[in-house]
C-alpha cells in the first residue's frame, strides 16, 4: 500500500451532502454511483490527486445504514490504493489483519475491495482497493 485512494464518509443525505461538500471543495462530485450489493449511494469528490467517497444507505438494512444508526454521520473508512488486492491480503492475514471478505468484490468507482475488521486497526475500517484492468 502506497496511497490513500479515498476517504469514505457516511452522511444521511445525499442531496444535502454533496451541496455541502461542493462548497466545501469548490468543486461538483464527478460521479455517483449506486452499489446495489453492498446497499450504498456513493458520490466522489477529487481533491488533489486523492478522493472523498460520500456514502448513504439505500435500504435500512445496509452496512451504511447499521454504521449511521451507531454512529452518526461521519468518517466511516479510509481506503488504499494496492496494485495485487489478492497479495496483499494474503500479506496482512500473515501480519495477524482479520479480512471482513476473504476475496475482492466489485465496489464503486471501478475497483475490486476488501475490508479489514477494525478490530485489528485500532478501530479503523480499512478498505483496499484496486482498478479493474
Amino acid at each position: 500500500m502506497n496511497t490513500i485512494e479515498h476517504i469514505g464518509i457516511a452522511v444521511k443525505d445525499m442531496a444535502t451532502s454533496n451541496t455541502l461538500f461542493e462548497k466545501l471543495l469548490g468543486v461538483e462530485p464527478y460521479k455517483t454511483e449506486t452499489v446495489s450489493s453492498e446497499g450504498v449511494l456513493t458520490s466522489f469528490f477529487q481533491v488533489g490527486t486523492q478522493k472523498i467517497e460520500l456514502l448513504a444507505a439505500t435500504h435500512p438494512e445496509s452496512p451504511i445504514a447499521r454504521f449511521l444508526e451507531k454512529k452518526g454521520e461521519g468518517i466511516h473508512h479510509i481506503a488504499f490504493a494496492v496494485n495485487d488486492i489478492e497479495a496483499e491480503v494474503a500479506r496482512l492475514k500473515t501480519e495477524g489483519f482479520e479480512v471482513i471478505n476473504d476475496l475482492p468484490k466489485l465496489g464503486a468507482d471501478n475497483k475490486r475491495i476488501v475490508f479489514l475488521h477494525p478490530k485489528t486497526t485500532n478501530g479503523v475500517l480499512i478498505e483496499l482497493c484496486q482498478d479493474i484492468a
